[in-house]
């Protein structure tokens, strides 16, 4: 909901996924179910020492990652391999850890769990397994066990990590170098040519487009089209059919009462100020700063705007508003100010385990039931729905029926009966979507799996219920450059402008190079300067990219002209306009910082090394190991 106010989670890391860092803790892994198969087994991918994971075990780890969140077809398989490196490095550690005596004692493992769930004690007392098993599913959406098992194998990935790199230091060279690479600056006049810009500046011919047609022929191919005629019952059409009457709602009101009552709430905004892992010197300056902002505040400061200058937490761009709370859903010492206060008030500083807290309560409303009246709309809404369904499943059985009984029937006469819509899609592809039916699993299959006449069962789309019959079928069949002009052209205009392109960039940069004014130059060639701000490597450039592509620039001198530089099919040319030198005097201001990312940067990759080792060690051991038929089928999918 918001970073203030709930813990730092536990994430997963995963291709494209998350990585929560929890005092200094860079992956968690999932649990895994201890398997008992064989490598052998049908469902077994691979075997770490004498555990096994399953293709069950990866499922759910990928399950878990991704909160369920659907992953493209085309991705499965890169997540599913993501997903099994993950159980296989959890395994590895394990074993790894065993061997060499290494383990996580009771007492680290139950500190970092009362840091992760701090509301787990009140004082020294244990809220009790229940309340705490309820914490833990809310906040991390794990079970006890699952949970607690995470925390001890990130414990034990913290000590792994710290005997790789333990001894890994910074050169002042390396931090000076990195200091150059990061503050160096250089202001680029750049112009980007993109192919899609100059296709109308390509002329096409009939001849020409019928030169590139034969010489492409084999890549045009009209699909296999069929024209559908269709009936539907839309849910539109099934709510008007389904009228709710007063005492509809009323007993729909009673029935569900206890939803309709509010607790005490309070609509809050607030701006934090972030103390977590500050030594006491630095959260006392913290607080300086969040008793300068509480000034502002209460003596007419915009609080919103307040927020969004000062605030470190993700409500910030929203003016602070946190929306409308309930009790046990914040830290208490955020709770307790939060409804102690009259609405329209600011708080003093509200001193929480985050951080200062400065908030603001909007309005506050007292635990209530709402009348029939306010809920009114909401339960017609569900009732009309309700209804809609049920009559739209009792229709649907009775058309199967009268297919199934009929035969061929006539679409129009089902149509009538069950006053239905008429329509034809006309020339539908495998690949095309039918917007005018809604959107359903199979519904093209169903097209063209079915005969010529035949009036199919009801399909359920987002739309409503639909009823289809193939109308006629078009085979597929080498296109004649009439069927497919548009592509042809549109396609031959494509490849001549790439080449155009790439002629215009090598012109521009040779006019430029042998003295003609780069803005000049471009203008004669009808192409657009533009001046980027000042940049380092790390920059980017609008509809350009990363400046890292632009490094030999930094080496440059000013007013010199880069290489055309190719950036996929489009094309930037350049000239440094400035370059602004690194100012020595910040070096000592910087160093710790940056000495700090250069030792994160090397003993992250010191300790990748170190898993890369242990993965070919333990192969090399016969202490892993894969099923190859299966880690084909699980990666591979047909």
């Amino acid at each position: 909901m918001w970073d203030a106010l709930r813990e730092k989670k536990i994430g997963v890391r995963i291709l494209l996924g998350v990585v929560v860092g929890v005092l200094g803790i860079g992956m968690l892994l999932y649990l895994v179910p201890q398997g008992t198969n064989d490598l052998n087994s049908a469902d077994v991918v691979a075997q770490v020492g004498d555990q096994t994971i399953s293709v069950v075990d990866v499922q759910n780890q990928l399950t878990k990652a991704t909160r369920g969140s659907q992953i493209p077809p085309a991705l499965q398989s890169i997540y599913m391999q993501q997903a099994l490196d993950q159980l296989i490095d959890e395994k590895m550690l394990v074993l790894e850890a065993e061997r060499m005596g290494l383990r996580v004692t009771d007492e680290e493992h139950a500190d970092l769990l009362k840091k992760l769930v701090p509301t787990a004690f009140t004082g020294d007392t244990f809220i009790g397994m229940d309340r705490y098993s309820a914490e833990v599913q809310t906040r991390f959406q794990m079970t006890v066990p699952e949970f607690e098992t995470e925390v001890k194998n990130a414990l034990l990935q913290q000590k792994f990590q710290q005997l790789v790199t333990d001894g890994i230091t910074a050169s002042d060279d390396e931090v000076r170098e990195e200091f150059r690479r990061e503050n160096e600056k250089i202001k680029l006049d750049y112009v980007l040519i993109k192919p899609e810009d100059l296709q109308s500046k390509v002329e096409v011919s009939d001849a020409d487009l019928a030169a590139y047609f034969d010489k492409h022929k084999a890549q045009y191919v009209v699909p296999e089209r069929r024209n559908v005629d269709y009936a539907i019952l839309t849910f539109a059409d099934l709510r008007q059919r389904s009228p709710v009457t007063e005492d509809d709602e009323k007993i729909q009101y009673q029935k569900n009462i206890d939803q309709y009552k509010l607790e005490d709430r309070a609509h809050v905004a607030h701006i934090l100020f972030k103390t977590v892992g500050m030594t006491d010197a630095e959260a006392a300056e913290v607080k300086k700063k969040a008793e300068d902002v509480l000034s502002k505040a209460k003596h007419g400061g915009n609080f919103a705007d307040l927020a969004k200058q000062y605030s470190e937490d993700t409500t910030k761009d929203k003016g602070g508003d946190l929306g409308w709370i309930v009790r046990g859903q914040t830290v208490p010492e955020f709770e307790a100010a939060a409804f102690s206060l009259p609405k329209g008030s600011i708080s003093d500083l509200v001193k929480t385990q985050y951080g200062f807290h400065i908030i603001q309560v909007i309005d506050r409303e007292s635990a209530r039931t709402q009348t029939l009246d306010e809920v009114k709309a909401s339960i017609v809404n569900q009732l009309q729905q309700d209804k809609a369904e049920q009559l739209g499943e009792n229709l649907s059985t009775q058309i199967a029926d009268e297919i199934r009984r009929g035969g061929r029937v006539p679409l129009d006469e089902l149509a009538k009966k069950f006053n239905m819509m008429t329509g034809e899609a006309k020339l539908v592809e495998a690949t095309q979507p039918l917007p005018e039916l809604g959107n359903a699993p199979g519904l093209v299959d169903a097209i063209f799996h079915q005969r010529v006449g035949d009036v199919g069962a009801p399909i359920r789309t987002d739309l409503g219920y639909v009823v289809l019959s193939v109308k006629d079928i078009l085979p597929a069949h080498p296109a004649t450059l009439a069927e497919v002009h548009d592509r042809v052209a549109s396609d031959y205009r494509h490849e001549k402008a790439v080449v155009l392109a790439k002629d215009r960039a090598e012109e521009l940069a040779k006019r430029a190079k042998s003295g003609e004014n780069f803005a000049a130059a471009a203008k004669a060639l009808g192409l657009d300067v533009k001046t980027s701000e000042f940049l380092s490597r790390t920059s980017s450039i609008p509809d350009v990219g990363s400046a890292k592509q632009f490094a030999v620039a930094f080496t440059l001198p000013v007013g010199q002209t880069g290489e055309p530089l190719p950036l996929g099919q489009n094309w930037a040319i350049y000239r440094v306009a400035q370059h602004d030198p690194v100012n020595q005097d910040d070096f000592d201001k910087q160093k710790a910082k940056i000495e700090e990312q250069v030792l994160q940067r090397k003993r992250q990759a010191a300790y990748e090394l170190f898993r890369a080792a242990l993965k070919t060690r333990l192969q090399q051991e016969g202490q892993l190991q894969f099923n190859a038929e299966n880690l084909k089928r699980l990666t591979n999918p047909a």
